[in-house]
Parts: C-alpha cells; structure tokens; sequence
C-alpha cells in the first residue's frame, strides 16, 4: 500500500482507510445540528443536496423497447380521446414507476424548456439516494430492468466541486452536507481501486505460465513466451515514456488512445506495487551487462525450502555435480543465492499484495456497515473474498496469524504463541522487507515466559484472550501492538506513522516536527518514503514566517552535509522545483533560500545549469519583491561557489536585470550580496578590469550618446551604483597584484587601520578587509601601499597603472559629457568619486587623481568658451571635481584648496561672461551639507569685495541658492549684511542682482526684525526716484513677488507684494516704450497668475488685487488680446468671490445666535451622559420622555 500524503488532496485508498471510524462518528454526532441519514444508506446525501450530474448519450432513446411502446400507447391515448387529456403529472408518475428514467430524463427536460416544470421530476431528479446502487435488493416482479441492473449513480460533478480541500487546515468548521458526499466519493473510489487491484491480481493469477511451459521456454530460447498482462502494461508505461522524453507527442497520443484503459500520468496503474524500472534508454544500455548489485547483496541467511525452488535451480545444486570444478561450484552457489534472494521478493511481494487487499476490504466493511463485527479471523477473510484468497500461498495457516494483527499486517513468520516453536525457513515479516533488518531482528534470543500448567486447548485460550480490550483492527492498533526491534524498524515505523502525525499537529508546533522529519528521510532505507517525507517537510507549514524558513533550512543543510551531493540532487532539489510557482509567496521564498543554502552541498554541474536557470526564473518571473530579494542573494551564493567560465556573461546579464529591478529591497540586496560575489569570481577570472568594468563604462557612454536629448537618469544611476560597489574589490585587486604584496608580513608592531580609513561599506561583502582575508593583513599591506606611492612609483604595477591610465582618463571624460544643470546626475558622480578617491587613499587622490583633473581644468579665461558657451568649466567637471575630489578629505589645506578653487572658478566665469550653471552645482551640493556653509560664505564674501562689479553680481546671485540652506543665525550674521553692503553698488547691475536674494530670505526666514530690514530695502528699491525709470530692477522685483509671493507670510504678501504690484500695473499703463510695457505685462501677468492661487482678504482684494488686474487687462487689450480674455475670466472669478462673500457675511451672522444654541444643548446632553454608570437601564432613562 502506498502511503499517505496528507498535502496530497486526492482521495486514496489510504484515506477511506483512515477515516471509516471518524466517519460514522461525525454522521451519529449530535453536534452537526441534523438528523443522519437512515441506516439503509448512510453515505447518502439528503433529499436538498445539489443533484447529481448524469452522463447520458446525445441520442434521446428510451432505455428498452417498451419505454417506446409506453409512450406510444400514452401518446395514441391522448389522441383518442381529446376530452379527457393526461396530466403531464400522471406520465411523469408512470415513467418512474416503470423505471423509463433516461425516459423520464428527457420529460423533464423538454418541459424545463418549455417552462413547465413539474415537481415529481424536479424532486426525483434532485434526491442522489434514487441513484445509488441497490445491491441488497431484488427487483420487483413488474418492474423491468435494463442490461445493466439498476442505475448506478455517476460520478458527480457538484460532488467533486463540493470537495472541502481545507479539511486539513486548523479552521475545523464542517458542515454535514458537504461531509457525507465527499465520503460518498472516497467510498466509491475505494470500490473502484479494490475492484481494479483484484482484477489485476486475477488476470495475473489467471495468465501465470505453468512452471513446465515455462521449463520449456528456458531450454528452448527459440519459443517466445507470451507477455503477461502485468508485463504488457510496464512496457506500455516505459514506451510511452520514451515517445514523450523524445518529443514523439504525437506517436505518444495515438499510443495513449489505443491503451485507453491505462493511465500513463501513474506508474501505480501498471498494476503492483513494484519499483519503477530505469527507462527503456537505460534498458538497453544495460541489457548485455548483468545486473551486479542484486547478487552482491543477496541475504543468504534467509532460510527457504529445497521444495520451493524451481526444477531447474535444484538441478543445479552442487552436491549433485562432484565432478565440477571450484570455479563451477562458486558461480553455482551464487545462481542459488541469486534464486534465492528473488524468491524472497517475489514472497514479500505477494505477501504485501494480500495485506493490502485484506485491510481495504476490512476498512470498506466497516465503512459500509454502521456496526462492524469486533473480530474478524483470516478465514473469514479469505471466503468474502475469493479472488484475494486464491493469490495466498497454500502453505499459510490461518491460525498462523497472530491474534492482535486481525489482518491488517499480514505476518509470514507463522505463529507467535510462546509454547509454539517458529519454523525458520518459512519466517518472513512483510512489515520488515529489508533482510538486514531481519537479521537483526532474528538475531536476538526469544524472550521466555512462564507457561501455567493447564491443559486448555490453543482454540479456547485465543479465544479466551479475545476478550482482552486491545484494539489492533486498525492501522494505528497494528503499529501499537508491534514494537521495533532494531534501528532500521524503527524507521520504517516512523515513515509509515508521520503521514499521519503530521497532519493532526497544530500549525504553530509543527516545525516541532522537523528533526524527526529529517531524521526519517536521512535514514530510511526506501527512496519513495523519503521522498514523501521531504515533501512533507517543505509542504510542512503553510506559510512559514521567517523563523520557521529558518528552521527548514537549518534541516536541509543537515540533511545535504549527511546523505551527500547525490542524494541532495535526486531528493531535495525535486522538492524546490514542485513549489517554484507555489501560490503562497512564503513557499517560494523558502524554494530561493533553499537554493542559497544547498549551493555549497551540490554537484558543480548542477549548480551551475539547473539551480542558475530556477533562480534566474524566479527572478524574471516572480511577482513579489521578497522572493526576488532571496532569489538575488542566493545568485550572489552560487556566483560564490561557481567555476565554470563560461557562465560569466550569464552571470553579468543576471546583474544587470536584478539591477533593473524596481524594487528598492531587490537592488540593494544586489549591492549587498551578488556584486560583491561576482567581483570576486571575476577577479579570480581575471576579468574585473579587462571585462565586467569597461563593460559598465561602455555602457554609460552609449547611455551619453543616446541621451542628448533627454538622458535616462535611471539607468544611469544603475551602472554608476554597479561601478560604485566594484570600488572595494578593484582596490583588493591592486593590493594583491602589487610589487611588495609578496612582502607583507603579519608578524610585528602592526598599526591598526584608522576608522575614517574607508568608505563605511554596504556589506561585510564590500569591506575591503573581508576581501583580502583580515584587517592585519590589510593594515600590512596599506604600510607598504603608502610607501611605494610615496617613495618608489608605480613601475610594474601593471593593475594600478590601468587605474591611472585607462580607468581615471575615461571616466573624467564621461564627466564632462553628462548635463550640468541635472543635479541627479552630478551628485551620482560626485558620491562615486569621493568613495573612490577615499578607498584609493590620499597620497593617491594628490598624486594621481588631482593633477588630472587639474590638467583639464586650467583655469583662464581663454579656457572658457563665452561665445559657445561649451568651455570646460562650464561643464559638469567643475562640481564634481569640488565636491567629489576636493572634499574627500577635510584638513585645512584640503579646505583651503576647495575655497581656491571656487574663487577662482566664479571670477573666470564672471570675467567672460560664461554660464554659471556649473558654479551654481557646486553651491547647491556643498549646500546640502551644513558643514561647508560657512566655507560657501567665505568664497562669496570674497566676491562682495571683489573689485570687479561682474564678480560682485555673481555673488550676489549665489547667496539665493545659499539662503534656503543656511540657519537664521548665519542668514542675520553674514548673509543679510553682505546684501545691504551690495545694494548700495556703486553698479546698478549688482544692486538688482541682490533682489532675488532678498526674495528668497522673505519666502524662508521666521524673524521678524530680519523680515523689516529685507522689506525696508526692497521698499527703498520701489519707491526711492532714483529707480522709477529703472527698467531692468522693476522686472526684478516683479519677477521675484511672483515667484516668492504665494510662500511668503500673508502679511507681507498683503500689505506689501500687493500693493506694489497695483502701483506697478498702474504706471505701466501710461508708458510711451512699448517693448517695456509688453515686459512689464507680460511679468506682472505671470505675478498675478501665482498670487490668484492665494487666500486674499476681500478689502486687499477690492483696495488692489482687482485694480491691479483691470490696470493690466488695459494693457493686454492692446498689446496681447489672448490674454485679455484670460484676465476677463479672472477678474470675473474675483468679483464672484466678493459676491459670495458677502452674502456669507450676512448668513453668519444670523446663524450664530442659532449656533449657540445648538452648543449649550450639546453641552447639556454630552454632560448628562457623562454622569451615567455603565447600566443600561440607566442608560435607556436618559431618553425617556418627561412625564
């Protein structure tokens, strides 16, 4: 019998086996709130439950000759005699009298169609009880049946459908109903699989050749003995598969069609239960080579009579041949020993088939009956069933069989009663197949027990014993009543009892059950238990949390480290694969870990091919961001342990795709675990800088050329994230490949390696100490690595001058290709070279990284191209020179340089008349970090007292990007003055360059005193005479209002922005220079379209917002009528809203008295409810009426 798999839903022989007991006690139980059904049948279901679905030819016949006649005659009735018509009912009656049912079927339906549907038929055809097989009684005299007896119920499709597949889970709520059918069906699939098995046993029984025709055969190879039934479906089995493994479908369709009474899916279809032979490829390479592993493992100790064997091997017995020589007398006793060994299956074989039939008769006995008998004895047995009994040997007794067995283990050793003395020859335990074990088990000397001296006979004292209250008719009394005997039993009991263990364990405990788990499936001698046992385990909790995935993987690696990379490969691998596309993410999530944790326990090829493509799979495939985070990881494993060439360009494709992936968790575990692996693999390779980084570079570049028009960021930020986390390794790599690497000694004084030394890493992956194997090692190396730069050059240090010839070279002219005005892009690059810089070290950033750039950054004017505007510094060199060069390291003359730098950067920029988008790039990253605030405010202080006025206005432009950064302190300290020191320039240029700047403290600092010193400037600017022709300053400060106005304090907004903003509107009506006044427009236009987003009080509204409009639709009438008609609508929209509210004003104040009111009686109420208890009577009181 096969065992149960309790994750496996089908409805087996196993499980009509293991719940007759738990069946009748749920349909007795009183609990299920409704009557059973009557004792005649108890598996049907009642009269409500959905109908059954029967299968019915297309051709509408009756079902004899006289369904014809009946209706004929009904039909030449009603047309005789119209007056007195029959009712459809009494026709319906008569049909189901008669038992015309497919008849009375096809009644039914029409007058369904028809809309005429009668109730008999409707409730006839939806009671399942009229269909179940009667085989207690007889058909009535007058009732005449068809071929095939009464009507045998179909298999129901709202049956399988109603199929309760969580029955195993903890929720335990089972309705009554749904319970008896899918009894109902386990029942009847257990008749069908009885059914097949005997009819497979008597067809065997029935087509064995005799042993005569069979000495024929042997002596005469030219006869072909006829195939046996058995032996035509394995081969069947076995060409079916080969047609499919060789993509024969068609060839393997047609063969399906004409076996269709085998099912190719099974291999348990063929018949027996018999182990799978090897398929027909292994088959024929093996068929001139003779099998060893069974005579070299043949049990000689098992005894078996000389009368057993057949003719020819007595024939062969050495005794009878003195005249043979040695040679001749070894291989005959191994062809006996061979004879032997496969009588001993054959017997356990047989023995097995028995059991099995005679324990599923057992349990569809009791499952039928409400009361099965107490006792059953092997005799009984064998006479209910007569083509079970006829397989038994004729040498088995029945009184052989122990008492506490019942039939359920058929045990072959003969009787177990102590004053009977066991035959050797004929012990066999099926329940113990392996001899080892046996061995082991004969081994120990029997135990004795005292014997009364009483003269009863054997038949009186068993049944005597009989009344002893031991319950061994079922499985678990059968494993009860029989104790292990050796390690090996043990095994076999443990596999045979966690099928059904398991299931019953609460889910919350049930990793308890793990070790033993495991422990059976490492040890158990059969491949199909373990198997078993390994899916349970992975199917062992629904959805494991992380501590219990924990658990499993723990068991798995324990289970690889014993059994061995083959067996991980046949066993555990199988398990992973079923549950690759498992609905539940957990599951899945444990197949990705297990396929990390297993790595270093399976055989290199299969690493590198089946393991690789599941998880690249996965990671393409599944949907959930934690699956493929454990996917990642495990490919970081695998590139680990991997070493086979040629999955390198694999490998690097697996990167790029996890590093395209959108989420977070997924990329950051690619930087944590998969990069830092393939960086050493590579390395290994000798391959990270010949390969995977100009591959990356190359990448980038396309990416630049690709993008001039619109670059994709994204991608970007992937490969220079991927260059960023190769760093560490690529620094390991000159470490190891350098001139004194072999000098490094361990021994001795070694310094420790300073904290701020390195980058602080994503990983313990990216640690360069971890890379190259420990911090003493490192910190040795690091003493020489200083030295030789230092002292000694870099001849022959061939990996380090690819670091300073190809590598820095490249990428600064990737620098300058990329967007300056792209702040993503630059703080990308700027991060990596300051990493790179800081990994490097800082002898090597001064000697090999700034002279490069300080090469290409010579800064003159005529290095700025001021008609082009295409010099260098005004590229994306500059900021990330400054920020990600400069700032590595933060001693004052690293400090002082960086402030050089920038001086001289923003007065070349401003002598040529160049963009300073590049100088504003390197204001807003420094910006972002407080620490070069007050560094930021030297370099423009040195602007403020520069002697040139285009200086002076670049700084003043610069303190607006550096204002929204800077505390209030520093803003009041050092900001504002140097403002106020700018606005009264000599230069009208700089004056106006300091009111955006002004703008911008009005929109961000809380201060109420530094807010009156920037208003009282800005009104200076607006109302001192000097500035009323000031064309260029008015579209400054109009400008600045619309951009600052929306964020700014609404007092300021109210009181100041707007009424400057009229008086502005107002004067530009009346000037004569129409290029000005379409500016003005045209800003003011601007203003007033952010500001109309603001709340504004109705007497500013009226007092300014809404002149100021009319002064500039008086404009656009005649210099831009398209937008005339946009400030019509908005001064529409404003008078609306003065409208409105007034007529809110008005309402208020009527409803604030009726407020009131409503307060205090809510007040009283909530005060009332707040003095009650928690009785309700109490409660209920409060909204009584007052009497």
């Amino acid at each position: 019998m096969a065992s149960v798999n309790p994750f496996n839903l089908s409805d087996s022989d196993e499980e009509a086996e293991r719940r007759p007991n738990e069946t009748v006690d749920t349909e007795r139980s009183p609990s299920d709130g409704a009557p059973g059904p009557p004792p005649g049948n108890p598996f049907s279901p009642p009269a409500d439950a959905e109908p059954p679905t029967l299968l019915l030819s297309s051709n509408r016949t009756s079902p004899s000759g006289e369904g014809i006649s009946v209706s004929a005659a009904a039909t030449s009735a009603m047309v005789g005699s119209a007056d007195t018509r029959v009712s459809v009912d009494v026709i319906a009656a008569q049909l189901l009298r008669d038992q015309y049912v497919l008849t009375a079927l096809e009644f039914h339906t029409e007058l369904l169609e028809a809309g005429r549907e009668l109730p008999r038929l409707r409730d006839y055809f939806s009671n399942p009880g009229n269909f179940e097989r009667q085989s207690g009684t007889p058909p009535a005299k007058d009732q005449v049946l068809g071929p095939g007896g009464p009507l045998n119920r179909a298999g129901s499709i709202s049956t399988l459908d109603s199929l309760d597949f969580a029955r195993y889970s903890d929720d335990g709520n089972r309705e009554s109903d749904e319970r008896v059918a899918v009894l109902e069906f386990e029942l009847r699939k257990a008749k069908e699989t009885i059914q097949a098995l005997r009819a497979n046993l008597t067809q065997a029984a029935e087509s064995e050749v005799p042993s005569q025709e069979r000495k024929n055969f042997k002596s005469s190879p030219e006869i072909q003995e006829p195939v046996r039934p058995l032996e035509k479906r394995a081969l069947n089995f076995l060409v079916n598969e080969y047609l499919l493994k060789n993509e024969y479908k068609l060839s393997s369709i047609t063969f399906s069609d004409e076996n269709d009474d085998q099912d190719f899916e099974l291999w348990d279809d063929v018949g027996l239960n018999i182990p799978k032979p090897p398929d027909l490829l292994q088959l024929y390479r093996n068929c001139g080579t003779p099998l060893p592993s069974p005579r070299d493992t043949a049990d000689v100790a098992v005894g078996v009579d000389l009368g057993d064997l057949p003719g020819n091997c007595i024939a062969q017995d050495p005794p009878k041949k003195p005249d043979l020589s040695q040679q001749q007398q070894t291989e005959v006793v191994q062809e006996l020993e061979y004879q032997i060994s496969l009588l001993n299956n054959e017997k356990q074989s047989l023995a097995e088939q028995i059991k099995k039939l005679q324990s599923e008769i057992q349990t569809l006995k009791r499952t039928v009956s409400s009361s099965p008998p107490a006792t059953l004895d092997l005799g009984s047995q064998n006479t209910s069933n007569p083509s079970c009994s006829s397989t038994i040997p004729p040498s088995t007794d029945p009184l052989s069989v122990p008492p506490t067995d019942n039939g359920q283990y058929l045990d072959i050793r003969g009787v177990s009663e102590p004053e009977t003395a066991p035959d050797p020859p004929s012990t066999q335990n099926t329940s113990q197949p392996h001899p080892p074990s046996h061995n082991k088990l004969k081994s120990r000397p029997p135990v004795q027990f005292d014997q009364p001296n009483r003269k009863l006979s054997p038949a009186f004292q068993q049944a005597l014993l009989s009344f002893c209250r031991m319950c061994s008719d079922s499985r678990l009394g059968a494993e009860v009543s029989r104790i292990a005997d050796s390690e090996e039993s043990v095994m076999l009991m443990l596999g045979r009892c966690l099928p059904h263990i398991v299931p019953n364990v609460l889910l919350a405990k049930r990793e308890e059950l793990i070790p033993l788990i495991l422990c059976t499936a490492c040890l158990h001698p059969e491949p199909k238990e373990r198997d078993q046992l390994l899916h349970i385990l992975f199917n062992l909790i629904k959805r494991p949390d992380d501590e219990q995935r924990q658990m499993i993987l723990t068991g798995c690696v324990a289970f690889a480290r014993h059994v061995g990379p083959t067996r991980v490969e046949a066993e555990l691998l199988p398990q992973c694969w079923e549950q690759i596309n498992h609905k539940y993410p957990e599951r899945r999530l444990l197949v990705a870990e297990s396929c990390g944790a297993l790595a270093p326990y399976l055989p290199k090829e299969i690493r590198s091919s089946l393991v690789l493509s599941m998880l690249q799979q996965m990671l393409a495939e599944d949907k959930a961001d934690m699956v493929r985070e454990a996917v990642v990881k495990s490919l970081g494993i695998i590139m680990g342990y991997i070493d086979d060439p040629d999955k390198y360009s694999q490998g690097f494709e697996l990167m790029l795709l996890s590093l395209g992936d959108p989420s977070e968790r997924v990329v950051s575990a690619v930087h944590q675990v998969f990069i830092p692996a393939f960086a050493a693999w590579t390395t290994e390779l000798g391959t990270l800088h010949t390969a995977l980084i100009p591959s990356l570079l190359a990448r980038i570049e396309k990416l630049l050329m690709q993008g001039e028009h619109g670059l994709d960021e994204h991608k970007l930020h992937m490969f220079l994230s991927a260059l960023q986390s190769l760093i560490p390794p690529l620094f390991a790599v000159v470490l190891q490949n350098a001139p004194f690497t072999s000098r490094a000694k361990l021994h001795g004084d070694i310094p420790a390696i300073e904290v701020t030394r390195f980058p602080r890493p994503a990983s313990p992956l990216q640690d360069v100490a971890t890379i190259i194997g420990s911090r003493e090692m490192l910190s040795a190396l690091l003493l020489l690595y200083d030295h030789q730069l230092e002292h000694e050059g870099t001849t022959g240090w061939d990996s380090l001058l690819w670091v300073v010839n190809q590598l820095l070279p490249q990428l600064i002219e990737i620098v300058g290709r990329i967007n300056v005005t792209s702040s993503t892009c630059v703080h990308e690059f700027s991060r990596f070279f300051w990493r790179f810089c800081r990994t490097f070290g800082k002898i090597f950033t001064n000697t090999k990284v700034k002279p490069q750039f300080q090469e290409i950054l010579r800064l003159s004017e005529e290095n700025v191209d001021a008609s082009a505007g295409n010099g260098i510094l005004t590229k994306a060199t500059v900021p990330i020179y400054a920020t990600g060069v400069l700032t590595c390291y933060n001693q004052e003359e690293d400090r002082k340089l960086l402030v050089g730098f920038l001086e001289d950067v923003m007065t070349t920029l401003s002598l040529s008349h160049a963009p300073l988008d590049s100088l504003k790039a390197s204001f807003v990253e420094l910006g972002a970090n407080p620490v070069y605030h007050e560094l930021l405010l030297t370099v423009l202080w040195y602007g403020v007292v520069h002697t040139s006025a285009l200086v002076r206005c670049t700084a003043a432009r610069m303190f607006e990007l550096l204002v929204k950064g800077v505390n209030e302190t520093l803003v009041a300290q050092r900001v504002v003055p140097a403002l106020i020191t700018l606005s009264s320039d000599p230069e009208i240029s700089v004056r106006i360059s300091t009111i955006p700047a002004f703008g911008t403290i009005m929109e961000t600092v809380t201060q109420k005193e530094l807010l009156e010193r920037v208003k009282m400037q800005l009104a200076s600017f607006l109302e001192d005479p000097q500035y009323q022709d000031q064309h260029s300053l008015h579209m400054e400060i109009i400008r600045t209002f619309g951009r600052v106005g929306p964020n700014a304090e609404p007092r300021f907004r109210d009181e100041f922005v707007l009424p400057h903003l009229h008086k502005l509107a107002l004067g530009n009506n009346s000037q004569a220079t129409e290029s000005k006044r379409i500016d003005i427009a045209t800003q003011l236009f601007e203003a007033y379209s952010a500001l109309s987003c603001c709340f504004i009080s109705e007497e500013v509204m009226v007092n300014h917002f809404l002149p100021g409009l009319r002064c500039l639709r008086a404009d656009m009438e005649q210099l831009s009528p398209e937008h005339e008609v946009i400030l019509s609508s908005m001064i529409k929209e404003c008078e609306i809203k003065v409208e409105n509210r007034g007529i809110a004003d008005a309402q208020g104040s009527m409803s604030i008295a009726s407020s009131l009111v409503g307060e205090d009686a809510k007040t009283k109420f909530l005060s009332k409810m707040g003095q009650l208890t928690t009785s309700g009577a109490m409660l209920a009181n409060v909204f009584q009426r007052k009497k």
